[in-house]
């Protein structure tokens, strides 16, 4: 027997008038687990917000050498 028949064995055992409290514990478990979750690194990567000028990337050199911001 899993776990998850189990815990429907236990379920089916309850009186009604508990299946509301019950449901809101199994609510609170599940999202407190999901905010634990780890990102993965791409999904970091995908929260990276640059403000940069539209030639950032093809002039990196210059931009960071401080050329670009004097002409």
């Amino acid at each position: 027997m899993t776990a998850k028949d189990k815990i429907h064995a236990e379920i089916d055992s309850l009186n009604e008038e508990y299946l509301d409290e019950l449901y809101l514990l199994i609510k609170d478990f599940a999202q407190s687990k999901q905010h634990l979750k780890k990102l993965s690194f791409m999904s970091k990567l995908k929260q990276i917000k640059i403000n940069a000028p539209e030639d950032f990337a093809s002039n990196l050199d210059s931009y960071l050498a401080g050329d670009e911001g004097n002409k």
